[in-house]
């Protein structure tokens, strides 16, 4: 795996260096940049096939160097402080990222996936969707659900629900077909939560716009528009109802 590290702060780049070096011994970097301008010149001249990126580089980001490549024929992991909305973006395009200070097990994790997805031609359409979504005022409206031979973007609006099985996660939708996505229920609530969606159970997560009434049979229970009945854990029962007032 050839790398470029890009990260305008130098402590970063050699942590990031050494950490590679000894966890994932499969990457090689190739050169390190720390401003857009530095970057786009060693990605013509390298080719790599994998970019650790961070996204804010001063009044920079890493999606604006993503904006001014041509052609996405890499992997990119983005490698960031805490940013709610780019964040949010990369979560929505199904992308994989790394917050600082940087955890070993996410580190080997996220580089054995984008070895996996190397030569395949998924991240140019992830990479379009995120560029299109991402403004640093709001949330994508979108999201990205990644499978084997495609990825599908579909409207969050749309989402009736979504319940847990095992570790996946299947998504119910106002018109489209129920799909199975490849990810445990948990990492969807905390890209769903910002819209409103309202985690009822552990294996429940609901839109709160297709609530049709809070039923008082056994504690609690979600009524839905399509009068499928959801369950409310005790636990949540308050944090639940409030929930619903505010809808």
């Amino acid at each position: 795996m050839r790398a470029l590290l890009i990260d305008d702060e130098t402590a970063n780049i050699n942590n990031l260096k050494a950490m590679l070096a000894k966890y994932c011994p499969q990457v090689t970097i190739l050169a390190t940049a720390d401003t857009i301008l530095e970057a786009t010149e060693l990605i013509e001249i390298h080719r790599p096939n994998l970019l650790f990126l961070d996204i804010e580089m001063g009044s920079s980001t890493g999606f604006d160097l993503l904006r001014r490549i041509d052609t996405i024929d890499f992997q990119v992991i983005f490698v960031t402080a805490y940013h709610q909305y780019g964040i949010q973006a990369i979560k929505h395009a199904a992308l994989d990222y790394l917050l600082k200070p940087i955890d070993i097990d996410e580190l080997k994790l996220a580089v054995a996936k984008a070895d996996e997805k190397i030569n395949t031609l998924t991240q140019r359409s992830q990479v379009d969707f995120l560029l299109q979504q991402w403004t640093s005022k709001r949330l994508p409206q979108k999201i990205a659900l990644s499978f084997q031979n495609e990825t599908r973007y579909l409207a969050i609006q749309d989402i009736v629900r979504c319940e847990a099985d095992d570790t996946y996660t299947v998504f119910h939708f106002r018109r489209e077909p129920k799909i199975i996505a490849s990810k445990p229920l948990k990492e969807y609530s905390e890209i769903l939560t910002p819209h409103g969606f309202i985690r009822t159970h552990q294996s429940h997560l609901i839109n709160p716009n297709y609530v049709k009434s809070w039923l008082k049979e056994d504690g609690g229970t979600i009524l839905l528009e399509n009068e499928v009945k959801i369950p409310v854990s005790k636990p949540n029962r308050e944090r639940v109802k409030e929930a619903l007032t505010q809808i």
